[in-house]
């Protein structure tokens, strides 16, 4: 989908300030928005593609008037609700009202440093051949599907050259609704900055984008 988060080469959202020394949190409660996230993410009801796209579906009010973190429990919030461990009126409440879903597990206290040291691996074997080869030129696919997607919309339809080939991958698409892993070859593609933005854009610039093999074609 063509959501909010979606800013690549757009205009009037103001220069992007790095913040110097930035610290991982800027307030208390922002580590607990984390730490909560993780361990509902852990009960195994959704996967992390699923919560990247309930991320990026709240609406663009929404989205660009809320902090880093606060996007985050919004999310989380709708992910919740969705699969029926709370309902809109415990979440106002802040109590709860009834029996909702069973985890699958629970992430114990003592377990998180191992959990975190495991993270979540999504490259998957592949036994087909990749289709392209480091030095082609290639052109991202101009699709923009109503449902999740990984291929940044200002590279849509424009030519690129693969960098590197990469090992397979979960394909987002599919896997952030429920309809199977279905993991593709990845490929680093760099695209010069005039094929992006034309003539008014930095000729020193370019953007190296990984793709999904089915975001692809030859040029």
């Amino acid at each position: 989908m063509n959501g909010p988060q979606d800013l690549g080469g757009q205009m009037g959202f103001g220069p992007v300030a790095p913040e110097k020394d930035e610290p991982y949190f800027h307030a208390e409660w922002e580590k607990r928005a984390l730490g909560v996230t993780l361990c509902a993410g852990a009960m195994g009801a959704w996967s992390l593609d699923e919560s990247r796209h309930a991320r990026e579906s709240l609406h663009p009010a929404d989205y660009y008037a809320s902090s880093y973190y606060e996007i985050w429990i919004k999310a989380l919030e709708t992910l919740l609700m969705r699969h029926g461990f709370v309902d809109r009126a415990e979440l106002h409440d802040g109590e709860m009202h009834g029996v909702g879903a069973t985890p699958k597990r629970v992430l114990k206290a003592a377990d998180v440093p191992a959990v975190l040291a495991r993270g979540g691996p999504c490259d998957r074997p592949l036994a087909t051949q990749p289709k392209f080869a480091a030095g082609d030129r290639v052109r991202a696919r101009n699709m923009h599907p109503v449902g999740h997607t990984r291929l940044p919309r200002y590279v849509r339809g424009r030519v690129g050259v693969v960098e590197a080939v990469r090992d397979g991958f979960v394909l987002p698409d599919t896997n952030a609704h429920g309809r199977g892993e279905n993991p593709e070859r990845v490929y680093t593609v760099v695209f010069q900055g005039r094929e992006l933005w034309g003539e008014g854009s930095d000729p020193t610039l370019s953007v190296s984008v990984d793709a999904w093999e089915n975001y692809l074609e030859p040029a």
